[in-house]
């Protein structure tokens, strides 16, 4: 075994029990053997030195490439015994190059209008059968809400638009703009449910069609629109303004922006609630693996580096919510799903394909389940006297507000151009 390589994982690894086999076939123990067993294969040299060198991002490329494989275990349990170890882990090179990356995370975040586009393409472009997949009917790709153990993947998401709904304090006749509008279900059920008017904006032009026909098949069209577009180009004003899971596509370097630009589009008496996936602790860089190959330009912030961009645009913070364990239970949903349907991802695009999203739904499922990723949910106003003084109302609008009708799920769309496996980065 490589030398470094065998260095870094004692250094990390004190408890559990690993097990790697080289590339010239020994097996080599780490730990003190309690636990289940995790054994990886590690097949060329190449790759030992790899992810002794950088293993935040080549343990990941090891695996889709195929020189990496588990003999017993998956990626998911790897990853919770290096977490289990975490504080001991970390080489000094490891470290060094952590603190290169955060250094330099604003320049992988430049996110114009033009490469925000292409970001949204890398990710969202994809064939929309290979979302079926493993997302829930209505196809919400965003953080699920367990209030209650047992529910299933569909309940929780109803119950998180419902959540949503209850901070917004909708009225019939409102305007809603929804920043991300993904493939239609939040907007929909918006305009289905409470009476109001919505506008949604995305940059994937893949969910821009299915949103609309939903529009259209739901008898919504003229409550309803959904634009091809990009928030900083707009210049209506909207009563109320809701965003899901798209400001980790924002970047550090636009957070001026895009909070200057809620203030201009939202009415005096308007509100806000922005849902996001954030992190439990100090601003850090994007994972090398996450940035390269999933959410290229995509950054998870800190509170620290959000609230200071919402006092200086003149907003105000009425309500913080923190969502700890519903993204990792997302999470392990759609990690379930799509490998029982692994077969089908495959002949959608190809096995190396479906390696790079174990590898992605495993990683970030370990990251919100034993990190300190989690995902927050903020109400922002822009003066102190809109919404009541207690608490009280969000829960009282949440017991009478409807689920959303699981019969009103996603239809399947019309055949499109798949996007090419190929074009997913080296």
């Amino acid at each position: 075994m490589n030398r470094l390589l065998r260095n870094v994982i004692e250094a990390t690894i004190r408890t559990g029990n690993l097990l790697v086999t080289s590339p010239d076939g020994a097996v080599h123990h780490f730990g003190d053997k309690t636990g289940a067993p995790v054994h990886v294969w590690i097949k060329t040299r190449r790759a030992e030195r790899a992810i002794a060198l950088d293993p935040a991002l080549q343990l990941g490329e090891a695996f889709i490439q195929g020189n990496l494989d588990f003999l017993e275990g998956d990626v998911l349990a790897l990853l919770r015994l290096v977490y289990a170890n975490s504080a001991r882990s970390d080489s000094a090179t490891g470290k060094s190059l952590n603190a290169l990356r955060t250094l330099f995370k604003r320049f992988q975040q430049l996110n114009n209008e033009r490469r925000s586009r292409e970001n949204v393409h890398h990710h969202y472009d994809l064939s929309g059968e290979l979302y079926r997949l493993f997302l829930d009917d209505d196809m919400q790709y965003s953080c699920a809400y367990f209030e209650h153990p047992g529910m299933t993947l569909e309940e929780a998401q109803a119950a998180k638009k419902r959540h949503i709904a209850a901070k917004l304090d909708l009225k019939p006749g409102q305007s809603v703009l929804d920043i991300g509008s993904g493939w239609g279900g939040m907007g929909l059920y918006l305009a289905r449910e409470f009476g109001v008017h919505v506008l949604g904006v995305t940059l994937s032009t893949e969910q821009h069609a299915v949103s609309t026909e939903r529009a259209h098949e739901q008898g919504l069209q003229n409550d309803v629109h959904f634009e091809l577009r990009d928030y900083r180009s707009l210049s209506e004003r909207f009563d109320r303004i809701v965003s899901v899971g798209m400001f980790e596509h924002v970047g550090v370097n636009h957070y001026k922006t895009f909070f200057e630009t809620v203030a201009a589009l939202l009415k005096p008496g308007g509100v806000m609630v922005l849902h996001s996936i954030g992190r439990n602790g100090p601003p850090y860089a994007t994972n090398p693996f996450i940035r390269k190959y999933i959410f290229p330009g995509g950054y998870i912030p800190s509170l620290s580096e959000v609230l200071p961009h919402i006092e200086r645009a003149a907003l105000m913070v009425n309500d913080i919510e923190i969502l700890r364990h519903h993204y990792a239970d997302t999470l392990m949903h759609w990690r379930e799903r799509f490998m029982a349907n692994r077969d089908k991802a495959k002949a959608i695009y190809d096995e190396r394909f479906c390696r790079m999203w174990e590898f992605y739904l495993s990683g970030s499922e370990s990251a919100f389940r034993w990190q300190d990723m989690m995902v927050f949910q903020i109400q922002i106003t822009k003066r102190n006297d809109v919404l009541p003084v207690t608490r009280d109302y969000m829960l009282e609008a949440e017991r009478a507000a409807p689920l959303p009708l699981l019969s009103a799920s996603i239809a399947p769309p019309r055949k499109r151009p798949r996007k090419r496996a190929d074009s997913i980065e080296d």
